[in-house]
């Protein structure tokens, strides 16, 4: 513990205190989860089960096993992780700067899960379906291993950070850069373009376009939700909800 007078050395001493049990806990968790990484792949292929795999280079499937260990490993030490930044700094706020710091690393953590989540369970299903229903009995698909570990990591963290919507909201609220009544006014643009975009990334079906347009709907009210409540009342506001 430290009382906030700290000098320069301390603060980087600490901060390497802090940065040391955070890649400590990584490995370790990496390390845990390369034992049963063989089971996490069988997952991983079961989204494309139509597509034949191979790796293209000596050391691309260990590779490969190693960054989805690793990637994991992040992922269940998040709370260590979490706790470390908490930990550094705690001394240096005050006590609603601490409320404001612990809700933004809470709240971004479960939205960035949910929306990594979300992206494996419907948006991968609907995307390998999409890709490979352009396969055709003189061209079948083969998938590089390593690409396709890398393609699915890309869409999960794309849609984890897709899903910080409300978060960032909130936090642009807080310092005055976007109102309420701004979000509001601008609701049927944001609505169709949502709409467009799902209609073009998904199969077509509209099934597919609302598993996609929905949730990121859902998101943009929640984020209006939240400005509201962040809002500071004696903020005056050039727009008007349409």
């Amino acid at each position: 513990m430290y009382d906030g007078q700290m000098t320069f050395v301390e603060h980087l001493t600490e901060l390497r205190k802090r940065l040391i049990i955070v890649s400590l806990s990584v490995l370790a968790g990496g390390s845990a989860c390369f034992v049963f990484v063989e089971s996490i792949v069988t997952h991983l292929l079961a989204l494309a089960p139509a597509a034949d795999m191979v790796y293209l280079a000596p050391p691309e499937l260990f590779l490969a096993y190693l960054r989805i260990s690793l990637i994991l490993g992040i992922v269940i030490t998040a709370p260590i992780t979490l706790s470390q930044i908490w930990y550094f700094v705690r001394p240096a706020l005050t006590r609603r700067e601490k409320v404001t710091v612990a809700a933004i690393l809470l709240g971004g953590s479960f939205f960035f899960a949910a929306g990594a989540i979300f992206a494996f369970h419907v948006i991968l299903p609907l995307t390998m379906r999409f890709f490979l229903q352009y396969a055709t009995p003189s061209i079948q698909p083969v998938f590089s291993f390593g690409g396709y570990v890398g393609f699915v990591i890309s869409i999960l963290v794309a849609f984890g950070i897709a899903f910080e919507l409300p978060i960032v909201v909130t936090m642009l609220t807080r310092v005055q850069l976007v109102t309420p009544p701004m979000l509001r006014a601008a609701r049927k643009y944001v609505l169709m373009a949502l709409v467009i975009l799902s209609a073009v990334l998904t199969p077509p079906d509209v099934v597919s376009q609302l598993l996609l347009a929905g949730p990121m709907v859902a998101l943009y009210e929640l984020s209006i939700l939240f400005a509201r409540i962040v809002s500071p009342r004696s903020l005056p506001s050039r727009w008007s909800e349409e």
